[in-house]
């Protein structure tokens, strides 16, 4: 028999946690999130998302053990922005036991029903920088700390339960060219003298007290307001979002686009685009065993910080503002990052997660050695 308990207390929290990193000890492939970022995220004192988000957590016991987990979040901005009532499921995480996964997607039912929701949609967190989508495709594929990963058999359990596709996204695996090829370096060329659109980089101080970093996030927002389920980011979730990622990152790895024909007293507002890439930490995640920094896993992290102990490199973000993306300026950042891959002897580039149907940032990468390695699925089911 299945019982299924409310998780609440900090205890059970870290057991929430815990689970999935226990439930993909054997797996080769997984790496275990961050322990205190998966934290924070869940806790409302900690994550400014539940100024519009609501949750519930949920695990799956049997014979007192536990054997899943799932979250049930509702994003009000979410919902009010595109006139739906879904509740999203997230954190979803279970045995290989369709008894185990029917009652934890029913639990999220209830709580749809009980606040006024019709469909379930998910995997989803509580926003779009939140992991989100089921892995379906690249099993075989090492995972990093940005993108779900998940045992084949979920696919058959979900489907199982009535759900059918509502999007889907890809990640593409890159092989960094020795030398930009020519006719990208041409285009990249022929964009920055016809429009007056250039790369550069910033420092720590212009990104973090001068209104470079504010700025980004504003660009993303405008740039990403479109894309499947997105809600705008807050000020408050931006400013978490710079003290604890653009305070850190090398900012080598990070490119920001700007078009200097605009006349304006405030120089931030000729940022018109970025890209923001960290080293991959998906060996030194696994060297840690469960993702907390204590005792010892904080030196493989900064060993790959500072040294860039990895042949890989994850591109997370990556957007332009609407009217220059027919300019070409989105590959100003391809062609300024690739250069610093290569000094940073990194051999491969993992996207972000793109949704399928983004042909302008697909077919960027057609002039380089890509391919898709990864697909991941969104899905969605009344709620009966």
């Amino acid at each position: 028999m299945i019982e299924i308990r409310t998780i609440s207390t900090p205890s059970e929290i870290g057991q929430f946690i815990d689970f999935r990193t226990q439930l993909y000890r054997n797996d080769p492939c997984a790496v275990p999130y961050l322990f205190k970022d998966e934290r924070d995220t869940l806790s409302p004192d900690r994550n400014p998302a539940f100024d519009f988000c609501q949750a519930e957590y949920y695990m799956a016991f049997r014979n007192g053990r536990p054997v899943g987990r799932v979250a049930a979040i509702i994003n009000r901005r979410a919902n009010e922005k595109w006139g739906k009532k879904n509740v999203r499921f997230g954190y979803f995480d279970f045995i290989d036991d369709e008894e185990v996964s029917a009652a934890l997607i029913e639990k999220v039912r209830e709580y749809g029903r009980q606040h006024g929701m019709d469909t379930v949609i998910g995997p989803m967190g509580f926003t779009d920088l939140d992991r989100e989508g089921m892995l379906v495709e690249g099993f075989d594929v090492m995972a990093t700390m940005h993108a779900n990963h998940n045992y084949a058999y979920y696919k058959r359990h979900i489907e199982a339960l009535g759900f059918t596709k509502d999007n889907d996204w890809v990640q593409q695996l890159v092989r960094i060219p020795e030398e930009v090829p020519e006719k990208f370096a041409k285009i990249t060329s022929l964009v920055a003298k016809r429009y007056h659109i250039v790369p550069r980089k910033l420092s720590k101080r212009d990104v973090l007290e001068n209104g470079y970093g504010r700025r980004l996030f504003h660009v993303l927002n405008e740039c990403y307001k479109d894309l499947y389920e997105f809600s705008e980011l807050t000020d408050a979730q931006i400013d978490k979002l710079i003290k604890e990622y653009l305070a850190i990152v090398d900012l080598n790895l990070v490119t920001f686009i700007f078009d200097e024909s605009i006349n304006t007293d405030d120089p931030t507002e000729q940022m018109i685009g970025f890209g923001v890439s960290f080293p991959s930490f998906s060996k030194a995640l696994r060297r840690t065993g469960n993702g907390k920094m204590l005792p010892f896993g904080w030196l493989h992290l900064l060993r790959t910080q500072l040294f860039h102990d990895t042949d890989t490199v994850d591109l997370l973000l990556i957007g332009v503002l609407p009217e220059y993306r027919t300019k070409g300026a989105n590959a100003l950042a391809f062609d300024d990052l690739i250069r610093w891959y290569n000094k940073y002897k990194f051999k491969y580039a993992l996207t972000l997660a793109m949704m399928e149907t983004n042909d302008g940032v697909l077919s960027a990468w057609q002039h380089f050695d890509a391919r898709t390695v990864k697909r991941l699925r969104s899905y969605k089911c009344p709620i009966n």
